[in-house]
């Protein structure tokens, strides 16, 4: 089913009979059983107001249709949204509601946020069929639920989203990223920690393929001048560097075995590591200044019997029984959870099982 406007998805929903598998483009590997029901028909943009970085746009607008619209007035999405298709070897063309629902977001959040930082208001259709309206055009407190907040990394699990509203951002003059070959997970995890506690405004952080990866924007005076003084600092030199594919993971694309993702606190980056060599091969790569750490490992392991902390989604890979892709939830989140799916969809024909 592909509804062409949010009056007929609330129409569709409200009388179903039986689940719905949500999808937006379909290019971030999340599946689960139900009809199909697609936002691509609810496209197209609201409202643009560069002046006020402020962008209104219906949920199943392509992430390329609002990203040239963006780079026209030298504008962009500060979060970086990431782009997963080469590493899931899926097709399509991702929507922005698909980046929200996601939460997807790149390299550049350890220094702007992440996508429900940047995320004013939505519009969306809950388990009854009933169009729910949170937020705005400008940041503001709310009370009561922060639908905004909840509906950024639901999956669809809550309410399939029909509109949203972003904050948007200059793009920046220049950018420099700067190298330094550090195989040793402790000593990059050090000097990323030296780059991201320095005075120059790093807005990147990644330890790829055995070099630390700093990156700088701004000015373009600005920035040469950044990038030589702390260049100097880490002994690092300055070189070209394809961020999205940092952002996207592309070092373990094209290549046999699951990948997953885990978060840990930065400082933890080694100690991770290790604990995961320890559990067997694995191959590594982290950003965030090593809050994320993404992982290649065989296709029949459960990593998450390997990590004493820490938070891991298997991004790409067949389930495994009792293995489920998202970390499982302590009690006491798994309870607020299922509250907040009783209160959105208590008929619990929304994204069924995708987030556990």
């Amino acid at each position: 089913m592909t509804p062409a406007s949010e009056d007929e998805l609330a129409e569709v929903i409200g009388g179903a009979q039986g689940p719905f598998a949500v999808r937006g483009g379909g290019t971030r590997g999340v599946s689960c059983d139900g009809i199909a029901l697609s936002t691509v028909g609810l496209s197209g943009i609201t409202l643009y107001e560069p002046g006020a970085l402020t962008l209104v746009v219906r949920a199943g607008t392509p992430l390329a249709e609002v990203e040239r619209l963006l780079a026209a007035e030298g504008q962009r999405l500060a979060f970086e949204p990431c782009d997963m298709r080469r590493l899931l070897g899926t097709c399509g063309a991702s929507t922005i509601g698909g980046v929200v629902a996601t939460n997807a977001s790149g390299p550049r959040r350890i220094q702007v946020g992440a996508c429900r930082d940047h995320l004013l208001g939505v519009r969306f259709v809950d388990g009854m069929g009933q169009v729910v309206k949170n937020g705005g055009r400008v940041m503001k407190n709310v009370t009561g639920y922060d639908l905004v907040k909840l509906m950024a990394g639901a999956h669809g699990t809550l309410g399939v989203l029909t509109e949203v509203s972003l904050k948007v951002l200059p793009r920046p003059e220049a950018v420099a990223t700067l190298v330094l070959d550090e195989p040793d997970a402790a000593r990059a995890a050090t000097a990323m920690a030296a780059a991201l506690g320095s005075p120059f405004d790093v807005t990147g952080a990644a330890w790829v393929a055995g070099r630390v990866l700093i990156r700088l924007e701004g000015f373009a005076a600005s920035v040469d001048d950044r990038a030589a003084r702390l260049g100097a600092a880490l002994g690092a030199d300055r070189a070209e560097v394809d961020w999205d594919a940092v952002r996207d993971a592309h070092v373990f694309a094209d290549r046999p075995g699951d990948v997953w993702r885990v978060s840990v606190r930065p400082s933890a980056l080694a100690a991770t590591v290790g604990a995961l060599q320890a559990g067997g091969a694995v191959e590594v790569a982290a950003d965030w200044g090593g809050g994320l750490i993404w992982v290649l490992c065989a296709a029949d392991r459960d990593l998450r019997r390997d990590l004493a902390q820490g938070h891991a989604t298997r991004v790409r890979g067949a389930a495994l029984p009792d293995v489920p892709r998202f970390q499982p939830e302590a009690a006491q989140i798994a309870a607020i959870s299922a509250g907040l799916r009783q209160r959105f969809d208590p008929r619990g024909i929304l994204n069924q099982g995708v987030m556990g």
